[in-house]
């Protein structure tokens, strides 16, 4: 009887990838009016995984964790947005005193200690909120990571980028850092919200609204789209984008990223040198008012459109591309984190297009900040509250 029950689970378990004649379940679109440039841009089919997967907590009482990054020797770095603050967790949950050395943060509303990485090179790199005279903006910093396990201290810190210009915004800041194997690293950047700042992301004298692309010693490539043009801010590799929250590599090393959309309209890009992704020229969404952004136009020449978006949104943050041996099924799928959608979004792509999405550990209902592949093969998770948690997904 043991036997015939456990069958019967592993079978309710191996849940069928065919497609299903409908979308996942999510709403009326908030714009109607808007249609896709090409079939498949939204809404794609629902897929669903065959192998169930099993969702283990191994710490709680994060303060709105943020970013996610493991030490050589297994143990997880971790953000803390709301607290400015950097700590290690061990595999068991135990965690340490905050990292003590770091530069001030700013740390309220959508702004803190953002984006951490450890790539391999010896140092540990995050963002954060740069508190400066006249109001803050996004840093990229490096450093060594040492002291205790228990009492951990960061020496050598070098402050590689900053954010300009500066204004008072405390929204929008982007703050993920990708690492490509030619030695650079691609920073995301939010367009700080107010208008101020979103008049700006698509022009060269702002970094608002941009991936930069620098050096790891925070020197500039020399092949940047823009590097001989004396009026662009440095670094700048793409323009045209709204909050970046989201952003990883592919297999062949490509940068994608997902965006945030204002109401509707959060969109994935296969990003391009020098491309222009048309924030606030081109939107699927509109103002949270209601009202139509700019001419209420979904495309225009010169401006990219994106793979795929949503409306209503899922409000992403956090993003991996799966290559590891757990889920098989799962190589290549884009996993991203559903704030609003309290989801595990997972997309299935076929020659750069979206064939398939699914919405997993919806019945958790949590708000998902961070997505990381660990050395494992498993998924990390990281969930945004003042009772943040460090979860672990692996097959049941």
């Amino acid at each position: 009887m043991r036997t015939l029950f456990f069958a019967l689970l592993t079978s309710a378990s191996l849940i069928s990838t065919s497609a299903c004649a409908a979308p996942v379940a999510q709403g009326a679109p908030n714009v109607p009016d808007f249609k896709p440039a090409f079939a498949g841009q939204t809404r794609a089919t629902k897929v669903a995984s065959r192998t169930a997967p099993a969702v283990t907590e191994i710490a709680t009482g994060l303060n709105k964790p943020w970013g996610l990054a493991f030490l050589p020797d297994g143990r997880m770095l971790v953000s803390e947005k709301a607290a400015g603050s950097l700590l290690i967790i061990d595999k068991d949950g135990k965690k340490s005193a905050p990292v003590s050395g770091l530069p001030p943060v700013v740390a309220r509303d959508q702004v803190g200690m953002m984006g951490v990485a450890v790539p391999g090179d010896g140092h540990v790199y995050w963002t954060y909120a740069e508190p400066r005279g006249d109001g803050l903006g996004l840093a990229v910093a490096r450093g060594k990571l040492g002291g205790s396990a228990a009492a951990p201290a960061m020496t050598d810190i070098q402050v590689l980028f900053r954010m300009q210009p500066t204004i008072t915004s405390t929204k929008h800041i982007g703050g993920r850092l990708v690492f490509p194997a030619d030695g650079t690293m691609f920073v995301t950047l939010g367009e700080r919200s107010v208008m101020e700042g979103r008049v700006q992301a698509q022009n060269l004298d702002s970094h608002f609204g941009k991936i930069v692309r620098i050096n790891r010693d925070g020197s500039l490539p020399k092949d940047n789209p823009w590097a001989g043009d004396k009026t662009a801010q440095p670094g700048i590799w793409s323009k045209g984008h709204r909050n970046i929250l989201s952003a990883a590599l592919d297999g062949q090393g490509r940068l994608w990223e997902v965006e945030m959309g204002p109401q509707g309209g959060d969109e994935l890009n296969l990003v391009k040198r020098g491309a222009d992704y048309g924030w606030p020229t081109i939107s699927y969404g509109e103002e949270y008012s209601g009202k139509p952004i700019g001419q209420a136009i979904t495309a225009k020449p010169g401006l990219e459109q994106p793979v795929y978006y949503w409306d209503p949104v899922i409000s992403p943050s956090g993003m991996t591309i799966y290559s590891g041996s757990l889920f098989p099924e799962w190589r290549g799928n884009v996993f991203i984190g559903g704030l609003s959608s309290k989801a595990l979004v997972r997309l299935v792509l076929k020659n750069d297009r979206v064939v398939g999405e699914e919405r997993l550990l919806t019945d958790r209902a949590e708000r998902i900040r961070d997505v990381v592949q660990g050395p494992d093969g498993a998924l990390y998770l990281l969930t945004d509250d003042s009772n943040g948690k460090l979860l672990r997904v692996a097959p049941r």
